[in-house]
C-alpha cells in the first residue's frame, strides 16, 4: 500500500486492515493515482456526513463514536465528499469514491458490522 504517512501510522489495527482491505479491493486501473490517505479522508468525509445529518454521534459516556439507524441519501452524501474533497484539492472521481464507499461496505459485511441487504 502506497503513502504510508504519520496519520496511516496512528490508526488502530482495525483501521489500518480496513484501509488495506479498501485499497486491496479495488483494481489497480480504478484506482490511479488512489494512495492510502485518500481512502482514509474519504472515509473520515463520510462519517463527517453522517454527523452532521445527526447518524453519527459521540457517545457522552464513553467517547466512542456511535452509528444510529436512519436512512442515508447516498447521492447526497457522494456529493458531500466530492465538494469536500475539492476544497481539499484531492482529485478522485466520483468512480472512484464509490468504489471506495463499496468496498467500505463490502468490508462492514464481511466483518458483520453491517447486514447485506
Amino acid at each position: 500500500m502506497e503513502n504510508n504517512t504519520l496519520e496511516l501510522s496512528l490508526l488502530d489495527a482495525d483501521e489500518r486492515q480496513l484501509v488495506e482491505y479498501i485499497y486491496n479491493a479495488i483494481p489497480a486501473q480504478d484506482r490511479g493515482n488512489m494512495t492510502a490517505d485518500d481512502i482514509l479522508l474519504v472515509l473520515d468525509l463520510m462519517d463527517d456526513y453522517l454527523e452532521e445529518k445527526g447518524l453519527l454521534r459521540e457517545d457522552p459516556k464513553t467517547g466512542e463514536m456511535e452509528y444510529l439507524d436512519g436512512e442515508v441519501d447516498e447521492t447526497e452524501q457522494l456529493d458531500y465528499v466530492l465538494n469536500a474533497l475539492k476544497d481539499e484539492g484531492r482529485n478522485l472521481s466520483g468512480a472512484q469514491v464509490q468504489l471506495i464507499a463499496d468496498a467500505e461496505l463490502q468490508y462492514g459485511i464481511e466483518q458483520g458490522y453491517y447486514e447485506e441487504e
